[in-house]
């Protein structure tokens, strides 16, 4: 006979989506859940040891076994990552900022879980999309996320018309993000690509003190004064009917 293996539960952990105080934005269950997990997936182990230790000080650093996920990381590695898994561990994901699994990396793994029979268990927190079309005005029964624009100024402007497009035939709304370095001018090239009376929200450094969320018309975006230069944003369109 042989015997029972007890497989690990693989926990999606969202983080903060800048520097803040983890209490405003994160449920004690946050807390508790890092309590019994030392296995961790994450994308910048620097950054995910600062959140650990933010959220749960009495954690013991030197316990913390993490495999970082991120671009460069090879597709064969991610059996290697869920071991600890199918060895009865559990493990918890994160993400650089936000839900884990929602424009983020960490989704193959979610994926793989799946396949190999692992339960996959959300937690809440901040998601970045979900609150900008919240606050939006647009429609939230039906929107895309479309993640970052095209670099070539010619695709960049045939991706945004097209979105535009599918806004008005479908009415839904569609999100985009940019390299926060190059949003100024992403917002520069919104005002001359789009129609005039498309709607247009700006969602910045959502939960921070900073916070800056509106949307205007594009003809009257062109009338106001922003500085979105280094600061997380989601852009949401939908052109009227």
């Amino acid at each position: 006979m042989k015997p029972v293996t007890f497989l690990g539960k693989l926990y999606l952990i969202p983080t903060t989506l800048g520097e803040m105080n983890t209490e405003e934005v994160l449920p004690v269950t946050i807390k508790r859940t890092l309590d019994f997990i030392n296995h961790y997936i994450v994308e910048n182990e620097k950054t995910a040891r600062r959140f650990i230790k933010s959220v749960h000080p009495e954690k013991k650093q030197p316990d913390l076994k993490i495999s970082v996920l991120n671009k460069h990381t090879e597709t064969h590695e991610h059996q290697e990552f869920i071991q600890p898994l199918l060895n009865g561990q559990n493990i918890g994901l994160m993400s650089e900022a936000g839900c884990p699994g929602v424009a983020d990396p960490g989704a193959v793994i979610v994926k793989l879980a799946h396949e190999k029979g692992i339960q996959v268990i959300p937690l809440v927190g901040p998601s970045s999309i979900l609150l900008a079309v919240m606050a939006s005005g647009m429609n939230g029964q039906s929107f895309a996320f479309n993640g970052y624009l095209p670099i070539d100024k010619g695709e960049k402007k045939s991706a945004l018309k097209n979105f535009e497009k599918l806004s008005f035939d479908k009415n839904q709304s569609q999100l985009f993000i940019e390299t926060p370095y190059r949003n100024n001018k992403l917002l520069e090239d919104l005002l001359v690509i789009l129609q005039s009376n498309t709607n247009l929200c700006i969602a910045c450094d959502i939960t921070l003190p900073t916070e800056y969320i509106k949307t205007l018309a594009v003809k009257d975006w062109k009338k106001q004064k922003v500085d979105l230069h280094n600061r997380p944003c989601i852009f949401i369109i939908h052109k009227n009917y």
